[in-house]
């Protein structure tokens, strides 16, 4: 089953768990997924980087095979006090309606980029993924310095020659069925809703390096398709959310097991930036409101999320997941891997 990518990461499929963040975030999951012979990636954006040392030191004490780790490139935004409060109105009814104290403006919205990426610099795992544009060529130099490979991530094919142009080791082409964060950093959102059938072949014919597939891929029909379009490797994500090792809310799992294709919808609600997941209450009511920029919103929802699992309300959930949801079922990781290897066809 081996191809160019495989050897060059030492692993035995070519199986990437697509970078998983927030509560689903798991070294167990990471491990699980390496030591069946895919690649793991540790989804560590919303992670302190005192935090991701410490992921980084468990998944080491659970796999001695290749492993990567994800963080989104730096934003710019800025504060807008009127749609803030309007953002935090609203969420204060969500707040009384589950017995929680008022919102409370956090001090800061997001981790400090750079004392993240000096954490992964140092520990140098086999591969760092980054999301939402241009990581620049020194960052990507330095991490290639230390023999981890740099893959970018691409909603179209601008974005995959862009990121190509910067020597990027791979690029996760990130189709539109794909749950969760949508990686576009150019244009608008529809410009980077190209399907994962159609954006494959097009991004696998523009650039030189390997191209990961992401996106609707949840069994091994899906891992045939994308090695038929030219992938080197197909990414999952939905389906990892459904094993064992995955630590997310009893609410949120079941929500995933009923979850259909077409119950999944594109939504700015919960953090400020495009993402797809399953319809829920927040999100219909928060449809169309002028919301603060990104990372505020997700800033802000953080504590409501944390209640609303322990309390078993999936209505305040962010509920990240992509159009092939109904294929997922609850297993072990390794179980996962082996079923979407069975799709790969050796040369």
């Amino acid at each position: 089953m081996a191809n160019d990518l495989t050897r060059q990461l030492g692993i035995r499929h070519p199986i990437v768990l697509a970078p998983l963040g927030g509560e689903s975030s798991s070294a167990a999951l990471v491990a699980a997924v390496s030591n069946s012979g895919g690649l793991g990636i540790l989804g560590a954006a919303y992670m302190t980087p005192a935090r991701i040392g410490e992921v980084l030191a468990e998944i080491r004490s659970l796999t001695d095979q290749p492993f990567g780790v994800n963080l989104f490139c730096p934003q710019v935004w800025k504060r807008d006090a009127a749609r803030e409060a309007a953002f935090i109105e609203q969420l204060a009814r969500y707040h009384a309606e589950l017995g929680m104290p008022a919102p409370q403006v956090p001090a800061q919205f997001e981790e400090d980029f750079e004392a993240q990426l000096q954490v992964v610099l140092k520990d140098a795992p086999a591969v760092f993924s980054f999301t939402f544009g241009d990581l620049g060529r020194e960052r990507i130099a330095a991490l290639q310095s230390r023999g981890t490979k740099v893959w970018g991530t691409a909603t179209q094919v601008r974005e995959a020659v862009h990121l190509a142009a910067l020597d990027v080791d791979g690029i996760m082409a990130q189709g539109a069925e794909a749950g969760a964060h949508r990686g576009t950093f150019m244009g608008s959102r529809d410009e980077g809703l190209v399907g994962t059938i159609a954006l494959v072949p097009q991004v696998v014919d523009a650039v030189k390096v390997p191209v990961i597939a992401a996106g609707g891929i949840a069994d091994a029909r899906g891992v045939a398709a994308v090695q038929a379009l030219g992938a080197s490797a197909a990414a999952a994500g939905t389906v990892f959310l459904l094993a064992d090792e995955c630590p997310i809310s009893s609410a949120y799992r079941e929500a995933l097991q009923n979850g259909q294709d077409h119950e999944t919808v594109m939504t700015r609600a919960f953090s400020g930036r495009w993402a797809r997941g399953l319809e829920n209450r927040f999100m219909r009511e928060y449809a169309g409101a002028d919301l603060p920029d990104f990372p505020i919103p997700n800033a802000l929802t953080r504590p409501l999320r944390q209640a609303a699992g322990k309390a078993g309300r999936p209505e305040f959930l962010s509920l990240w997941a992509g159009q092939a949801v109904a294929l997922a079922r609850r297993e072990g990781a390794a179980a996962i891997v082996q079923r979407l290897a069975q799709g790969w066809t050796a040369p």
